[in-house]
């Protein structure tokens, strides 16, 4: 069974209507000037409903949403009567990852998700309980919150003791954990795979390879495949389940190769279920005999485009289906009865993309639905087979009207160069009949750089930006995954170069269609795409009037020199050489691609904003680049930084500060 084309989803039909709108949008809505004025706090609220996840057998559904403290508890609804219990709640710590560890039992870990850096002093802690709230126990310390039962402390597991995957065996009483051995603030040294019992807290290690950093086991529980990590080597291994003994199946560089092999599942019968390149520029899904090294005769999932990565559904033994994003989520399935009841659910719900869970036992009727798309925040459903009815769960933020909010639309441009550059394009409905102008824009460029950057749902950040009535573009510029191996390695080396020519082309493109005011056209970024925002101004002045970089690096040599962030010696060693360029040979590169080099060339409004206790890009590039402005005299440099915050906002108060102080900056700077 093969994927040809993401447009076969109704909901990308959707898009396609939403895409030939856009022109007749821009040409005929009156923006920012004739609307209210809009409050972030409407845009950045925590979400109600965090999550819910099926028992194995159907029985019950665990769910997680916020209570009247204001922080996220753990409840558990047995669904033949849908009366839910809550099961576990604190003052001050939120329900974070839960899994069922069998039919009666959870754990769950604790977080604190809306402090900001500074106030991060506890780590997760793990806790399992009954699904009636009994036979509760802490198995890993918290720090801070002590959250303890009165059983003998002895038995508790240091707290770096953390889920693996948040996932079970879902049989018996353990749960498999990490433990890192060696740590740091920077990377993590040997790390110990532990099976836990809930009941007891005691631990039995499970024997892996030395220098395992990632696991795989089998339905029956027995580990079978691991990757193991050794400054910038990387391998992925398979136990042979006759001799167990241990077989090297690929081996790559951590930081610039993904080893072209990914395990995904292991199945009942052995076959691994893994996505590979297989001499093609994208990633596909594939089964592979690990005895034999024998690849499926045909891809299980594959696309034209996109990169195909799956986490494979699999119900008693059985693969069902294969769930993976490209430009949205998509399930796609092997079993026929699922594909019928995707379906039946699709056509009730045609405007969303539908994530259907059933249980992994048992013939319960239940089905739990999570609905979304870029104009919907997650709801949460139950649907019931057997009676084709309904029974509504709760929304991440049912206070979002979908009806105002802005469509998001994929757009497959072209760079100077040639190459394909995919970019997000979302455009402000039209509030009325006041005149028709040219809408300005905001360029939203991603951080990273070297991750898969966003897919079609709904965005705070952009339908903030869309309701001040801008434009929003997101250019995914080479060095963005998720697009084939090629549009990944064309980065290298070349920030502030064809990186940096991607998202001038995307701009000059939204100028030359017509669908923006070219006077009025914002750039704004965090980490990377504060770095970005940053060159941009420096090196197309003529296409940005102003720019807001938030946490965004300023000196590429000081991202070596900086031995108080975050960043790996290995890294720096073993990765930015290839990924950025060597501090060495190619020093006089690295200054001249540097925003602070290049402050001179900056004369528009600039906002820079920092989080003080940020260790990923240090307070000191913000500093720098302040310097380097006034420096070269400009005068309209607004300079804010928060006390508490690292890299990127946690605290809502700060969130809702930070973003209405965009709007004031943008309002002022694109009138």
């Amino acid at each position: 069974m093969t994927f040809v084309d993401c447009r076969s989803v109704p909901a990308w039909r959707r898009r396609d209507v939403l895409a030939s709108s856009l022109a007749a949008l821009a040409a005929s809505s009156a923006w920012a000037q004739a609307r209210l004025p809009v409050d972030a706090a409407r845009f950045f609220a925590r979400r109600q409903t965090a999550g819910a996840v099926l028992s194995p057998d159907g029985k019950r559904l665990a769910l997680r949403s916020v209570g009247k403290e204001g922080r996220v508890m753990l409840s558990v609804l047995p669904l033949d009567t849908l009366q839910p219990q809550v099961i576990f709640a604190a003052e001050r710590d939120d329900v974070n990852q839960v899994a069922w560890v069998n039919n009666d039992r959870l754990v769950f870990d604790l977080a604190n998700s809306t402090e900001a850096d500074a106030d991060q002093d506890a780590a997760p802690g793990l806790f399992a309980v009954d699904h009636d709230g009994k036979r509760f126990k802490q198995l890993v310390e918290r720090q801070r919150a002590w959250v303890r039962d009165g059983s003998d402390s002895r038995r508790i597991q240091p707290w770096n003791t953390f889920l693996l995957n948040a996932s079970t065996q879902q049989r018996g009483d353990s749960v498999l954990v990490v433990r890192p051995e060696a740590y740091s603030n920077k990377t993590f040294g040997y790390v110990k795979l532990l099976r836990l019992n809930t009941l007891t807290a005691i631990e039995e290690e499970v024997e892996a390879p030395l220098h395992s950093v990632a696991w795989g086991a089998d339905e029956a529980g027995q580990l079978r495949v691991v990757m193991t990590r050794q400054q910038e080597k990387g391998s992925l291994r398979w136990k042979d389940p006759v001799s167990a003994e241990w077989k090297v199946l690929r081996e790559f560089n951590v930081f610039t190769d993904d080893g072209n092999l990914r395990v995904r599942h292991v199945a009942g019968d052995g076959r691994l279920y893994v996505a590979a390149r297989r001499g093609s520029d994208r990633l596909s899904m594939w089964t592979i005999d690990p005895a034999t090294g024998e690849f499926s005769a045909q891809a299980l999932a594959s696309s034209p485009q996109f990169d195909v990565d799956a986490q494979v559904l699999a119900r008693a033994g059985r693969v069902l289906g294969l769930r993976f994003t490209i430009d949205a989520e998509v399930t796609q399935w092997l079993d026929p009865d699922m594909q019928a009841l995707q379906q039946q659910i699709d056509k009730v719900l045609p405007q969303t993309v539908n994530r259907l869970s059933v249980p992994g036992t048992g013939d319960e009727p239940w089905v739990l639905v999570e609905a979304s798309s870029d104009v919907q925040p997650t709801l949460f459903l139950l649907f019931n087979r057997a009676t084709r009815k309904f029974t509504r769960l709760g929304s991440e933020r049912p206070d979002v009207d979908p009806k105002q909010q802005t469509p998001t639309d994929l757009k497959w441009l072209k760079a100077r160069d040639g190459r394909i550059l995919p970019t997000w394009v979302s455009v402000p409905r039209a509030p009325g009949s006041a005149p028709a102008t040219k809408p300005p824009a905001v360029v939203l460029v991603h951080g990273g750089p070297w991750v898969k950057n966003t897919s079609w749902h709904w965005d705070a950040e952009v339908q903030f930006l869309n309701a001040l009535g801008y434009v929003v573009l997101q250019p995914q510029f080479r060095g963005t995954e998720g697009f084939g191996a090629g549009h990944v390695r064309a980065s290298w080396r070349q920030w502030g170069r064809t990186m940096q020519d991607d998202v001038a082309d995307a701009t000059q493109w939204a100028v030359d269609s017509g669908l923006v005011d070219p006077k009025r056209i914002a750039i704004m970024g965090a980490s990377y795409g504060g770095y970005a925002t940053l060159m941009g101004l420096a090196r197309d002045a003529a296409l940005f009037r102003c720019g807001v970089a938030w946490v965004g690096v300023t000196d590429l040599d000081l991202l070596y020199g900086a031995h108080w962030s975050d960043s790996s010696d290995d890294y720096k060693l073993h990765g930015m050489p290839t990924l950025i360029g060597d501090r060495v040979k190619d020093a006089a590169e690295l200054k001249a691609n540097s925003p602070i080099h290049v402050a001179g060339r900056i004369k528009q409004p600039v906002l820079l904003a920092y989080g003080e206790k940020d260790q990923r890009v240090p307070l000191e590039h913000g500093k720098a680049m302040k310097r380097a402005l006034e420096a070269a005299g400009n005068d309209r440099v607004e300079w804010v930084t928060y006390a508490k915050e690292g890299h990127g906002w946690r605290d809502p108060a700060t969130q809702v500060e930070f973003w209405n102080r965009v709007a004031r900056f943008l309002a002022t700077n694109l009138a």
